[in-house]
């Protein structure tokens, strides 16, 4: 099959429509010289009258994407997960840890084993309506059963966000939570009591639209980095992300070769490292303990120079991870499982604590203990 048709244009012919997406994929938006230069059959001014007509301001191409739009949005509009009653949902034993993650939903009766406000019951107990009461009387018993009317009306009303919102499945939820970027993750976690006011569609479609400027505003830094460095188009850009990350390894290799010379003045030590980084490349867990204070030399505190992260510590932060010998990020990651775990439980437990993080357990211990006298999280 030959490709010298016109497409759009009489004077272009199917080819060269497709050199010039291409030439405008590797040259960048706006380099119209460039874009006729690598085309070598047209000029700078009929590529760009061209591409601004048929490719921005076509109509045509407007009312598709259009469409295509709306569908998308059709198709994922029902993000929300609904929990009714009429489903099949697991049925735990009682008090187990699925009955606990469920907040001890019973499928089989669509309630729960203590409801919202679970007493309020106990205000109408020893109340009689008999026909001797005075009109005060009355009227003070009828304002008791409204009091407990509305209090049901509440609890009917946080079952349905529960229901609506598909947050009875928290295992689910929580897994829905995770495809988002970090910053994303922390937004939601903030946004999310606003979400009895919205329905679940209208609070999933806000999230997005903030995950999207996400997105948008990391693509636009990017960009802007490309654009401080002199790089005017996509190949130039490949080639300078392919140095960045060269650059990134040998920096990480001479912050690895800091930490291994202050070990080389003991032989048994240094060893013992060199086994430990070799099982942490693996995707194990440092199976050697370093060296302890029977005997022998105890580890030097961590060198955090260099290391990503460090800027987001404090000093009595860094001073832990220098101490235990933790690199930030992994600090960081590992406080934030716990303050979340904290929020939702109310309080933690070093047996909790061990169980989210899997690490050496006097390592979380030490953590667990910094946490609770800095105040970021409460025993349970």
């Amino acid at each position: 099959m030959t490709s010298d048709f016109p497409v759009l244009d009489p004077s272009w012919t199917a080819q060269e429509e497709m050199a010039l997406l291409e030439a405008v994929m590797d040259c960048g938006f706006g380099n119209w010289q460039d874009v006729a230069n690598q085309m070598c059959t047209k000029t700078k001014e009929e590529c760009e009258k061209h591409y601004m007509k048929h490719f921005i301001n076509n109509p045509l191409f407007a009312s598709t994407l259009l469409n295509l739009k709306q569908a998308e949005e059709a198709k994922t509009a029902d993000t929300a997960i609904p929990f009714h009653s009429t489903d099949d949902p697991p049925r735990p034993t009682f008090d187990s840890l699925l009955s606990r993650d469920m907040a001890g939903y019973m499928p089989a009766r669509a309630d729960f084993i203590e409801e919202f406000d679970n007493y309020a019951e106990w205000d109408l107990r020893d109340i009689d309506f008999v026909e001797d009461d005075s009109d005060i009387l009355h009227a003070l018993k009828m304002a008791v059963v409204d009091i407990y009317h509305s209090r049901l009306k509440e609890r009917q009303r946080r079952k349905k966000i529960i229901r609506d919102h598909g947050l009875i499945n928290l295992r689910k939820f929580q897994l829905m939570e995770r495809r988002y970027p970090k910053e994303v993750q922390d937004l939601y976690e903030t946004m999310r009591r606003f979400a009895r006011i919205v329905g679940p569609v209208e609070h999933d479609k806000f999230i997005e639209s903030h995950a999207l400027e996400f997105e948008l505003r990391r693509e636009i830094k990017r960009l802007q980095e490309y654009r401080t460095a002199g790089i005017t188009n996509f190949c130039s850009a490949r080639t300078y992300d392919h140095l960045k990350k060269t650059r990134e390894e040998e920096r990480l290799k001479r912050t690895m070769l800091s930490e291994v010379l202050q070990y080389i003045q003991d032989s048994s030590a240094c060893q013992q490292w060199l086994r430990r980084q070799a099982d942490i490349d693996s995707g194990l867990s440092p199976s050697v303990p370093m060296a302890s204070n029977s005997g022998r030399r105890s580890a030097p505190p961590l060198n955090l120079t260099g290391l990503p992260g460090t800027e987001k510590l404090n000093e009595k932060e860094k001073e832990l991870c220098q101490m235990v010998r933790l690199v930030p990020g992994a600090y960081l990651e590992y406080k934030s499982a716990l303050l979340n775990e904290c929020n939702k439980q109310g309080g933690l437990r070093l047996a909790q604590a061990r169980a989210l993080i899997k690490i050496d357990v006097n390592k979380t211990r030490k953590i667990y203990d910094f946490l609770i006298r800095e105040g970021y999280i409460t025993k349970a």
